[in-house]
């Protein structure tokens, strides 16, 4: 207790020397501050800020000049955040050099205010929002954004030629079955200076909230796909009430609407910055050593508004290989926005580091009526959650990319599904019934022989009922692969109904396996 507290004083002085800064001294941190109660941090924006309109905060930005590390010519630079608007609460942010951790202060002279004039003179020492990180990522002529922590405990990367979509957060509480959500934030930074050498950028953080407190380790270390090596070990409060769901690695992003729930007012074919759900892993009932590994995609849905209804599927797994928000549609005339570049916004896969156990991979689908707001979240929450002095710990590589990973990786070179599309053709279908097509396209499917005969699988979860399956190739012009048609019974519209189909041949799957959950039907 006395070598933390006497670490927790030094890290936040000007400058003060430390033996070593690794994970530990945050991991003891968090420990003792998870043995005391939360105390809510005052808001201390001046009043001046608190009531900016989203352009108007825009218009506050860190002067590019000032940027820390620039004058030494090293690989990464920081850049911070103002305070103002919704972000309320100030992050201490830190540097560690040649054995010394220096607090990275707020500096007036630092920020451009734009047509603001604000009367600064009683503002004092405000502290950051947040901060990103600048890096050669596209050009050695120009440091790009690179990734960016800005409120709560979100985060997001880039790729190189990609532009921001989706975000992460190092950890999620009771964002399902468990009341309110409860969301940790981070409160201190501790970042490495780089070497002028350096390909990577280590990033330590100190996560708290009402009931958790947790040290989170970023490795970020960028490319054509951006990988964030994570490590984060979690305590929960002394004398709270334990949540009901603790989510290891979640995703946060938007679906509106797609080819396979088109929306016929938007100009825009489709307007996501992810369009479906990626798990890899060893189902119930397998050996997490030995068994078969499943690929399974879900495609993202847009609940209904009325009545309201968010959908909250999840995936039990023995053994979890990986899961993501995918963004597989590349194709900017599927968007037919050139400023948005929805086709360029990354997909986030998590490749859990060592054996997390069982548990689920739970996802959660909110209604959204625009592309304003992050209706989509995806996280793992194991089986066995934490205990009141017992740490919980993962570690996983966060990969932020385009093509990499998005697909299958088997020894089988899976095939998978490129699209999929609701309704009826020239023939008319039965008032309780629907139909569905899927294309997949992959390795799998190109090296069948001539000839080959390929059956199309499906099932259909409790209300409804497969009336037809059939599976056909495409002509080339199509792209080539192979299209399973669907048709389903479904007894009640004013529920939700889950349908499974893939293809196969001599007994062998030739593709993932195509998860879709229908919403219900929107009500007038």
């Amino acid at each position: 207790m006395l070598r933390a507290l006497l670490l927790a004083t030094a890290l936040l002085g000007a400058a003060t020397r430390v033996a070593a800064f690794v994970f530990e001294d945050v991991a003891a941190l968090a420990r003792d501050a998870a043995a005391v109660a939360w105390i809510e941090p005052a808001d201390i924006r001046p009043a001046e800020l608190r009531n900016l309109s989203y352009d108007e905060y825009r218009d506050i930005r860190y002067r590019p000049e000032k940027a820390i590390w620039r004058d030494a010519g090293l690989p990464f630079e920081l850049q911070f955040f103002h305070l103002g608007r919704g972000h309320v609460h100030a992050v201490d942010v830190h540097e560690v050099h040649e054995g010394r951790v220096r607090r990275l202060g707020y500096d007036a002279a630092a920020w451009d205010f734009g047509p603001h004039r604000f009367e600064r003179s009683g503002w004092g020492p405000l502290g950051h929002a947040g901060f990103r990180v600048h890096h050669a990522l596209n050009s050695p002529a120009y440091k790009d954004e690179l990734i960016v922590f800005l409120g709560a405990s979100y985060f997001r990367a880039l790729g190189r030629g990609q532009q921001y979509g989706l975000s992460a957060r190092a950890l999620a509480i009771d964002t399902v079955g468990g009341g309110a959500e409860e969301f940790p934030r981070f409160t201190r930074f501790w970042i490495e200076r780089p070497a002028v050498t350096a390909t990577a950028l280590t990033i330590h953080a100190l996560l708290e909230s009402p009931r958790a407190v947790a040290a989170v380790r970023f490795v970020v270390t960028p490319g054509d796909s951006t990988v964030v090596d994570t490590r984060i070990r979690v305590f929960l409060r002394a004398g709270t009430r334990a949540p009901a769901m603790v989510g290891i690695a979640p995703l946060t992003s938007m679906f509106l609407h797609g080819e396979n729930q088109p929306q016929a007012v938007d100009f825009r074919p489709e307007v996501h910055d992810s369009d479906g759900l990626q798990i890899a892993g060893i189902g119930p009932g397998g050996d997490p050593r030995t068994g078969t590994v499943e690929w399974i995609w879900r495609p993202l849905v847009n609940p209904p508004l009325k009545p309201y209804t968010p959908l909250a599927p999840s995936f039990a797994l023995q053994r979890l290989q990986g899961f993501g928000l995918m963004q597989r549609d590349r194709a900017p005339r599927s968007y037919e926005d050139p400023e948005a570049r929805y086709e360029r916004r990354p997909s986030a896969w998590v490749e859990p580091v060592g054996d997390w156990g069982p548990g689920r991979v739970q996802l959660l689908m909110l209604p959204t009526p625009d592309e304003t707001e992050d209706n989509i979240v995806a996280a793992w929450v194991p089986a066995a959650g934490p205990k009141p002095g017992q740490a919980l710990e993962f570690a996983y590589r966060l990969h932020w990319q385009a093509r990499e990973k998005t697909l299958p990786q088997s020894s089988t070179a899976l095939a998978h599904a490129t699209q999929s599309r609701r309704g009826r053709g020239w023939a008319p279908l039965a008032p309780d019934e629907l139909q569905v097509l899927v294309d997949f396209e992959g390795p799998a499917l190109q090296a069948l022989p001539s000839g080959a005969s390929v059956q199309a699988v499906a099932e259909a979860g409790a209300g409804g009922r497969v009336v037809e399956t059939n599976a056909y190739p495409l002509p080339p012009e199509l792209g080539g692969g192979w299209r399973l048609k669907l048709r389903v019974q479904r007894r009640d519209a004013t529920q939700p109904l889950e349908l499974r189909a893939w293809l196969r041949h001599a007994g062998g799957a030739l593709t993932e396996t195509w998860a879709a959950l229908l919403p219900p039907e929107p009500q007038r």
